[in-house]
């Protein structure tokens, strides 16, 4: 990242443009964390950073912990469409299996969130934990939906749900693993692979057997 040039704390980078984007807000944002941390920044303070007015802000953002999130939530938006490309006709856990891997696959050693790799710095850890918690939720709903459909099961109901969970909970660690491994962590997807390989497995297992006994 490029070193920000401004006249002090708090005062807009000079010839930065005055149009805006999620990546400008997101730069001033990592700009200001480094510099402050995470509770020492103000919304009002990215806005200025940026060269922007707070009602521009949440044109793009709904809160300051969304800009932790920025790549993460670009990649997951596509996570429906993932699921919906999936093949019909393969076992419903091999499906999720190659949907997952297919979305962390997206994820190279470039795009590691700095509030990830540098929360000390930032103080983003705590924040990084709760703001995950929806994140986390939301994908388990959907990947729960996306199994029960194929199962014919309630997605409320318990096994959709404890699939969704555990599947979803094993990529979210290797995430973590991969994202705090240093510069020579390669990409994301053999991480995710090798984590939720033997939940998808055992899940099958599970599925096969009940339809065996059915």
């Amino acid at each position: 990242m490029n070193a920000p040039i401004h006249s002090g704390p708090g005062q807009p980078a000079s010839g930065r443009p005055r149009a805006s984007s999620r990546g400008t807000l997101a730069e001033a944002a990592a700009e200001l964390f480094l510099e402050r941390t995470y509770a020492g920044t103000t919304i009002e303070d990215i806005s200025r950073r940026a060269g922007v007015s707070r009602a521009t802000f949440f044109n793009y953002f709904d809160a300051k912990s969304d800009l932790l999130w920025v790549e993460v939530d670009e990649s997951l938006a596509h996570f429906g469409g993932v699921l919906g490309r999936a093949s019909g006709t393969a076992p419903v856990l091999e499906a999720v299996h190659d949907s997952v891997v297919a979305l962390a696959t997206e994820f190279g050693p470039g795009r590691v969130p700095l509030a990830v790799t540098q929360y000390e710095l930032m103080g983003t850890n705590a924040e990084l934990e709760a703001s995950g918690l929806s994140r986390f939720l939301a994908l388990v709903r959907l990947l729960s939906d996306f199994v029960a459909l194929r199962t014919g099961d309630d997605p409320d109901a318990l096994l959709p749900r404890s699939i969704a969970t555990a599947v979803i909970g094993a990529a979210v660690a290797s995430a973590g693993v991969w994202a705090r491994s240093g510069i020579g962590r390669g990409p994301l997807g053999p991480y995710v692979e090798a984590a939720i390989g033997p939940v998808c497995a055992g899940y099958q297992a599970v599925l096969d057997e009940a339809a065996a006994t059915g």
